[in-house]
């Protein structure tokens, strides 16, 4: 679900990102990356599932400096408004309990 962008080949690389240092070696980033992109296409598909578009807000896959796996949300203003509401929603109705 991640590389179902227009720019899939790139996808959660931060290939051209600003926090694009040198890659260190032996530091396993595939491995990273592989368990950031289960987790953000199960993020994915419960956007999905809440009525958001992908071409609107989407979980990218990506790893950091360490190779450790992370998941960043992007999207437009409107559509992570829009979720913005529906966690705080959801938080104040459970109390915020997580």
């Amino acid at each position: 679900m991640t590389g179902s962008g227009e720019d899939w080949l790139s996808d959660g690389l931060d290939i051209d990102g600003a926090e694009c240092g040198l890659w260190v070696s032996g530091v396993d980033y595939v491995a990273g990356w592989r368990a950031a992109r289960e987790a953000a296409d199960g993020l994915n598909r419960a956007l999905l599932g809440a009525g958001f578009e992908l071409s609107q807000v989407r979980a990218v896959a990506s790893t950091d400096e360490c190779g450790r796996a992370v998941v960043r949300v992007a999207g437009r203003l409107d559509a992570v408004d829009r979720l913005t509401g529906l966690l705080e929603g959801v938080a104040v109705g459970d109390g915020g309990a997580a």
